[in-house]
């Protein structure tokens, strides 16, 4: 055993679980000088909702927010979330998009990157892996975790080992709706420690939506476990990961001690603690998303798609049917064949839940995501899907049984069609990637970019012309 190794996910997934994802690149830079003397292993600060929220919703570029964070920390590892084959977006890209965003990703400041597959569909995680290798990052690949008749321990093991010979540096548990108990961690730790090399390091990523992450983790460090995902109090616990300052504290002075200044943590906790205050006023932060609720284990389901649900039902003004979607959620879970709920699939299961509640009947209306969940485009789902159903939303549609992004039928273009689209857009080779992952969004973006350079160019402009003569 020895010193436990912590992530820090105040930067990513700790925002994207409790206040959607809209904490600003400014909020964020004043800490880094802080976090960057605290040693963690890594510190989570981009993939996962944040590239599509920096566009959509904060006005940012989120290439500036990774140059910008990696100039202000340059003595941490950086990490991102990459959803496999989907990377950032919501459907499979062709490989050579997925090669050139890992490219970049690591040019502008990544070192390590967690990749997954929400199904668990390692032909959706090869082109990442072999491009991370290439380009030399970190290649950290997740096990989706959940609980269903085929995810056993065997089932994950087998998946561990399997990662590995792909090339695999670490193995991550990925508990995203805090599901795995704490004496089933143990265990599974355990058996992973015993199954994969020992230069393997087996990271574990949960959250506190149960109220029992920070014994999921203690168990998991008792049995080895090298690395695990902590948040700063501020937006720690509930729907995010357990608190950073509370697992240091516990450890200090055992065989597992991190190493960690409390001080030092108390100094950045100082400063989310105002980011927190203002999102909490701005009405993002929902305090919601900060109660135990057991029913996650009934329900499973992870933070970040409980806010969303939240969201989707004020929207709709149905706020009181919270309880009727989440106990619909198992129910289309079991009908598309038990996926893991991590994006995309929480999004698909979570919206058609929502949708079947809504419309007062089960399966009335399908997303066009529901569609392609069920027709194999996202790739094999783990078990048998319920054929009644799948025909009610796919009528008779073929189903795809290959890699989804090789099927001829499924359309994935290659970069240089993205290229040619950008056009008169173009400003850096980061913006075909934007584009390609969000169209609409990424154009919206680019035409109000164009628009403050040209307000910007033209004050400059006007400064000199009105500049008095010397």
């Amino acid at each position: 055993m020895g010193k436990v190794m912590i992530t820090e996910t105040i930067l990513r997934d700790a925002h994207q679980s409790q206040a959607a994802t809209r904490m600003r690149t400014e909020d964020m830079l004043p800490a880094c000088d802080v976090l960057d003397k605290v040693g963690y292993y890594s510190l989570e600060c981009w993939g996962g909702a944040t590239f599509d929220s920096c566009l959509r919703f904060l006005n940012e570029d989120p290439w500036e927010r990774l140059r910008k964070l990696k100039a202000a920390l340059p003595n941490t590892k950086l990490q991102m979330l990459f959803r496999g084959q989907n990377i950032l977006g919501y459907r499979h890209y062709a490989d050579d998009v997925v090669d050139e965003f890992v490219r970049l990703s690591i040019k502008n400041g990544i070192d390590v990157i967690r990749i997954f597959d929400a199904l668990n569909d390692p032909r959706n995680l090869e082109a990442c892996i072999k491009a991370t290798k290439k380009y030399g990052g970190i290649c950290e690949v997740a096990l989706s975790y959940t609980i269903s008749p085929v995810h056993t321990e065997e089932y994950f093991v087998e998946l561990a080992l399997k990662l590995e010979k792909m090339g695999a540096d670490n193995i991550c548990i990925k508990d995203m709706a805090n599901l795995l108990l704490p004496y089933d961690a143990y265990s599974l730790v355990k058996k992973l420690k015993q199954a994969l090399r020992p230069t393997t390091l087996v990271h574990l990523h949960t959250h506190n939506t149960t109220g029992t992450g920070d014994m999921v983790n203690l168990k998991a460090i008792e049995a080895g476990v090298d690395i695990v995902d902590c948040a700063l109090s501020p937006m720690g616990n509930g729907t995010s990961q357990p608190a950073t300052e509370s697992l240091v504290a516990t450890l200090r002075g055992t065989e597992y001690d991190t190493g960690i200044d409390l001080n030092l943590l108390t100094q950045a906790t100082d400063h989310f603690r105002g980011v927190a205050q203002k999102l909490t006023e701005q009405g993002i932060l929902d305090p919601k998303v900060l109660k135990v609720d057991v029913n996650t284990l009934k329900y499973q389901v992870p933070g970040g798609m409980l806010s969303n649900l939240i969201n989707q039902l004020k929207q709709a003004g149905k706020s009181d049917k919270l309880y009727e979607v989440l106990a619909e959620v198992p129910r289309v879970r079991k009908d598309f064949g038990y996926p893991p709920l991590v994006t995309p699939t929480s999004q698909i299961v979570g919206t058609q839940a929502v949708m079947n509640v809504i419309t007062g009947e089960r399966y009335k209306m399908n997303p066009k995501e529901s569609q392609g969940l069920m027709a194999g485009e996202y790739g094999t789902l783990p078990a048998p899907v319920n054929e009644e159903v799948r025909k009610k939303i796919i009528g008779d549609r073929k189903v795809i049984t290959c890699r989804p992004v090789d099927d001829p039928h499924y359309g994935a273009k290659h970069l240089d069609e993205f290229r040619k689209e950008i056009g008169q857009y173009y400003t850096q080779e980061e913006d075909v990637l934007s584009y390609a992952l969000f169209p609409q969004v990424a154009e919206k973006f680019f035409i109000a970019r164009q628009a403050s350079q040209l307000k910007l160019d033209n004050s400059v402009r006007d400064e000199k012309n009105n500049a008095m003569p010397i």
